[in-house]
């Protein structure tokens, strides 16, 4: 089996639990691909030198069949490691050195467990939608695929107008700081923060969320994932960028943007003993007293 190690380099890298990563590997007999920019800080706690053969970069080419992706940090690391894969049906599984961690469920202590889970062919996926987000970049993104969400935002201190229709039928004209769409992947992260519904990652719908809307009424209304999903910018007196999951493009006024599912899916690795709902209870602390 490759695994295809994805990390971000840190001054406060816990040594030990990047140690216990390359040790388990190499008890299994994996071959390990690390990113690039990792590399140094990786070889400098392991004390390992990898060759270019071993080193990945922005795209990830053609791997083989059994290939893996471990991302080590928080929902942010393991976004940006989905992102070099432009799609491609690797597997990926995340060990959580951040703080929440919705994305990567394998807490350090289980570093070893998922190995032995890979080794023995026990790690279940489950498939994730992905967005697929075309129109007015004023840069052309690397790949228009997004896991979590696709947003519209105000820059500066102006506020936008974002025209949103579903189907060719309009919907709403969201007068305030912009608007997102999210995958029920996403519901858990911008969504969230912006009052959208929490949404199981097994149900086919994406999510509209206005992001603090002038009009108190508006809320987040919850659409089909066949829909298409079609936003046209207003912003004469305000400047206004686009997200894609934590990416950021420049958008003009009158930009319009087209988001829909796309046909590719992402595989996220789960611990096969953690539920979506054990993460969801343990993440925002549900049921927990705290008058003591």
């Amino acid at each position: 089996m490759k695994i295809l190690l994805f990390s971000r380099p840190h001054t406060t890298t816990p040594t030990d639990e990047v140690r216990r990563i390359f040790d388990a590997a190499r008890a299994h007999g994996f071959e390990v691909a690390v990113n690039r920019e990792f590399a140094p800080e990786a070889e400098r706690i392991t004390g390992l030198r990898f060759a270019e053969r071993q080193l990945f970069g922005e795209r990830i080419g053609a791997q083989p069949d059994d290939t893996f992706m471990i991302c080590y940090g928080g929902d942010g690391t393991l976004l940006e490691g989905a992102r070099r894969l432009h799609g491609a049906p690797i597997p990926v599984a995340g060990i959580n050195s951040g703080r929440l961690g919705f994305l990567t469920a394998t807490p350090p202590d289980g570093i070893g467990q998922l190995f032995d889970d890979l080794a023995a062919g026990h790690v279940r996926t489950e498939e994730r939608t992905l967005l697929e987000a075309s129109g007015g970049f004023a840069e052309a993104p690397d790949t228009p695929l997004a896991l979590n969400e696709f947003a519209i935002q105000r820059h500066g201190a102006g506020m936008i107008s974002v025209e949103t229709y579903v189907d060719g039928q309009m919907v709403a004209t969201y007068h305030g700081d912009g608007v997102l769409v999210s995958t029920p992947t996403g519901s858990t992260a911008y969504s969230l923060s912006a009052g959208g519904p929490v949404v199981s990652p097994r149900c086919a719908c994406l999510i509209l969320s206005p992001l603090a809307p002038h009009n108190l009424t508006m809320r987040p209304v919850v659409i089909p994932d066949t829909s298409e999903v079609t936003l046209r910018i207003r912003a004469r007196q305000a400047g206004a960028s686009v997200t894609l999951d934590n990416r950021i493009y420049a958008a003009a006024d009158g930009a319009e943007f087209t988001v829909r599912r796309s046909e590719r899916r992402f595989f996220l690795a789960v611990p096969h003993n953690i539920t979506f709902y054990d993460t969801l209870r343990n993440k925002m602390m549900w049921g927990i007293d705290i008058r003591s």
